[in-house]
């Protein structure tokens, strides 16, 4: 009998099926599943190059090459000068300076306060202490459009006479820190709570106050929730673009952060606009936030996936 096999004990056997590569993999994946999340960690891996990668290679590109050269995906020539110009153009390390000084002064503050509300939303139970979370969390919802013709009415004098605080860097400071505290307050909240209450109650027991138990105690064995929230803040802070634009003039003197340099730039060309010179100061931007993530990212991931697995 033609396409049947004949087995050692007598029995015909039906032929194996004629397989595609698609169904040859598939089988096998079945087999052996590792070869599945394999694949999906190359898809999902390809995936980011794409999306995420090529547009940062691509604004690389765009600043190396030189302009009397056509741009392409590899460039035909290349010129690193152009990092040089980006500080000869305008002053561009003063905005640096001062996108990090207000970044940093608005992480500090945002630590402080949101530990001492953490401390009180995760460890104390009073009366009314989940709606009072619920309207801290509420102010994350507006956007902040909402809050900027009030606060430039109070920051140039119109409201309170002598409170002038246009061109000031507690123009940018204080809307920043009310604006990115919430989610802090409820990063250190649930990460407060999770500590044991016996580690407190002992070290209160060495006569310690509820304060210093805070900062000796509870902060320290919430590291990596205290370094995601001070990262992201920073990160956000950093990269803000509404408040930092509409609270001064632009002038690096004035304390115009990162974006005013990146839109200076866009100008320094006299009867054209620079791209390159604006991709090349792109690209210096982002190396303080790129240092910062890859020094604290162990903590960083520790922190954000907390509390994924009850044990």
């Amino acid at each position: 009998m033609s396409g049947n096999t004949r087995t050692d004990g007598g029995v015909e056997a039906e032929p194996e099926l004629k397989r595609g590569p698609l169904q040859r993999w598939v089988a096998r994946s079945i087999d052996d599943p590792e070869r599945a999340y394999r694949a999906m960690f190359y898809v999902a891996t390809f995936f980011f190059l794409v999306t995420t990668l090529f547009p940062f290679y691509f604004l690389l590109v765009l600043g190396v090459t030189p302009e009397n050269v056509p741009l392409a995906v590899v460039p035909a020539a290349v010129d690193f000068s152009v990092f040089v110009e980006v500080f000869r153009k305008i002053n561009f390390l003063r905005y640096m300076v001062n996108s990090l000084v207000l970044a940093l002064s608005t992480t500090a503050i945002v630590l402080l306060l949101s530990s001492l509300a953490g401390y009180v939303f995760g460890r104390l139970r009073f009366p009314g202490r989940a709606p009072l979370m619920l309207l801290v969390l509420a102010i994350s919802y507006f956007p902040p459009a909402a809050f900027f013709v009030p606060l430039y009415q109070l920051f140039t004098g119109n409201v309170i006479p002598g409170l002038t605080l246009y061109n000031t860097p507690g123009s940018m400071i204080l809307p920043f820190s009310s604006l990115f505290m919430p989610l802090s307050i409820f990063i250190l909240t649930t990460f407060y709570g999770q500590i044991p209450d016996g580690l407190e109650d002992a070290a209160r027991v060495e006569g310690t106050t509820r304060l210093g138990a805070l900062f000796r105690v509870i902060i320290p064995l919430s590291a990596p929730g205290v370094a995601t929230a001070g990262v992201l803040t920073f990160i956000a802070v950093y990269n803000e673009f509404f408040f930092s634009q509409l609270m001064n003039n632009g002038q690096p003197d004035n304390w115009a952060p990162i974006v005013g340099g990146l839109l200076s730039l866009q100008r320094a060309g006299q009867f054209e606009v620079t791209y390159g010179i604006m991709a090349a100061g792109s690209i210096i931007a982002v190396v303080p936030v790129a240092i910062l993530v890859v020094v604290a990212q162990e903590k960083i991931v520790s922190g954000l996936t907390a509390g994924a697995l009850k044990e």
